[in-house]
C-alpha cells in the first residue's frame, strides 16, 4: 500500500491509502522535466486520485489499519480460487424476511430520486454490502454481500447520480464486475433503473456505443446465475445491456412501478405524434402510460418471468437462487473471447 513505480498489470482489488500510497507510470519529476507541468504525488497517483477519477484504484481509505480490515472484510467473500466453491458464512437473518418499506420506496413522481443503496441492503443478509468503487461512476453500484450466507455480486443503477443513466465509466466499471464474478463463479443480482445511455458528444466521441458493448457483452458471456429486478424505469438499449432476458438472464422479475419501455411515454408520443398541439401530446401520453408504463406487456411477451412485490425481494431472490444453484452452462469453445476493449 506505498508507493509503486507502475500500475499493477493484473489486480482482483487494489486499496489505497490517503496521503500514504501512489501509483503512477513517471513521477512528478519527470511529468515535470517532460511536460512542463507542476503536479503533487497525490494529485498525480494518490489514493483519491485513482479511487475517483482513474479508477485504478477500486477503494480509498484513511489509514492502514481501514486498509487492512477492509481487505480482510474483501477477502472473506472471496473463494480461494476460481476452481473452489463459494463460501458460506452462517447467518441468523431469515431467508423469506419481507420489507413492507420498499413498497413505497419508489416516489409517485418518475423523475424523482431514491437511494438504491436501501433496497440492496435489504435484500442481503444483515445488511452488509461490501461496495468496489464507491467513488468512481456512481451512477452503478456494484459490491458484494451474501444470500442465505452465500457470497453473491450486486449490480444496481443509482437514481441519485445521473438518474441512474448508463455513461461510459458506469458501463466499464460494470463490466469488469460482472467479468470479475463470472470468473470464480459468483452469482449476480441485478437491480434496474435506468432511463437510458447518457446522451452527447463528449459520450458518443469518446466511444459509448463501444465502451457500452462491454457490459453488454460480459453479460451475454457470463455462465452463473443471473437474477435481474426491475423496480422502476428500463428503457432502450440500456435495458437490454442491464441483464436483460435476451442476454440470457435466468430469473427476470420486476416491481409494478417498472416500466419497460424503449423510451419514456413523453418522448415515444412527440415523436409518434409530431406536429400535434401541446394538449393532444399530453392526452396521447397520458393514454400512452396508461397503456405501457407498467411492466405487464413485457411479462405477457415472456421478457419479465413475474411480477412481484417489493415487499418479497429478499424472499423470490434466495428462491431464486436456490434453483441455479446447480446451473450448469458453458460457452462455444474459442481459444478466448474478443471483448471491445
Amino acid at each position: 500500500m506505498r508507493r509503486w513505480g507502475s500500475v499493477l498489470a493484473r489486480h482482483d482489488c487494489i486499496f489505497m491509502v490517503k496521503d500514504s500510497s501512489y501509483m503512477f507510470v513517471t513521477g512528478p519529476d519527470v511529468v515535470k522535466t517532460v511536460t512542463n507541468e507542476v503536479v503533487t504525488q497525490e494529485e498525480l497517483g494518490g489514493a483519491v486520485t485513482h479511487s475517483t477519477k482513474t479508477s485504478v484504484a477500486d477503494v480509498a481509505y484513511d489509514n492502514d489499519i481501514e486498509a487492512l480490515l477492509a481487505a480482510r472484510d474483501f477477502i472473506d467473500f472471496m473463494p480461494l480460487s476460481n476452481r473452489e466453491e463459494v463460501p458460506e458464512r452462517p447467518t441468523a437473518d431469515p431467508w423469506d424476511r419481507l420489507e413492507e418499506s420498499l413498497d413505497t420506496l419508489v416516489p409517485a413522481n418518475a423523475n424523482q430520486p431514491y437511494d438504491m443503496h436501501e433496497v440492496i441492503r435489504k435484500m442481503l443478509d444483515e445488511g452488509d454490502f461490501f461496495e468496489i468503487q464507491p467513488g468512481h461512476a456512481g451512477n452503478i453500484i456494484c459490491g458484494f454481500g451474501r444470500m442465505e450466507g452465500s457470497t453473491v455480486g450486486v449490480v444496481a443503477n443509482q437514481p441519485m447520480v445521473l438518474a441512474g443513466c448508463l455513461d461510459i465509466n458506469a458501463s466499464k466499471k460494470a463490466a469488469r464486475f460482472v467479468r470479475y464474478c463470472d470468473a470464480f463463479d459468483i452469482p449476480i443480482v441485478t437491480l434496474v433503473d435506468v432511463p437510458g445511455f447518457l446522451p452527447g458528444t463528449d459520450q458518443e466521441h469518446n466511444g459509448i456505443i463501444k465502451h457500452g458493448a462491454k457490459l453488454l457483452f460480459a453479460y451475454a458471456e457470463a455462465t452463473v446465475p443471473k437474477i435481474t429486478i426491475i423496480t422502476r424505469k428500463a428503457y432502450g438499449g440500456a435495458y437490454d445491456v442491464m441483464a436483460s432476458k435476451h442476454l440470457r438472464g435466468d430469473l427476470n422479475y420486476a416491481w409494478p412501478t417498472a416500466e419497460i419501455a424503449v423510451m419514456g411515454a413523453k418522448g415515444a408520443v412527440e415523436i409518434i405524434f409530431r406536429g400535434k398541439t401541446e394538449e393532444e401530446i399530453a392526452e396521447r401520453t397520458a393514454e400512452y402510460e396508461a397503456r405501457f408504463a407498467n411492466p405487464f406487456i413485457a411479462a405477457q411477451k415472456g421478457f419479465v418471468d413475474e411480477v412481484i412485490m417489493p415487499h418479497s425481494t429478499r424472499r423470490r431472490v434466495a428462491l431464486g437462487l436456490r434453483k441455479l444453484r446447480n446451473k450448469q452452462l458453458e460457452n462455444p469453445w474459442k481459444k478466448h473471447d474478443n471483448i471491445p476493449l
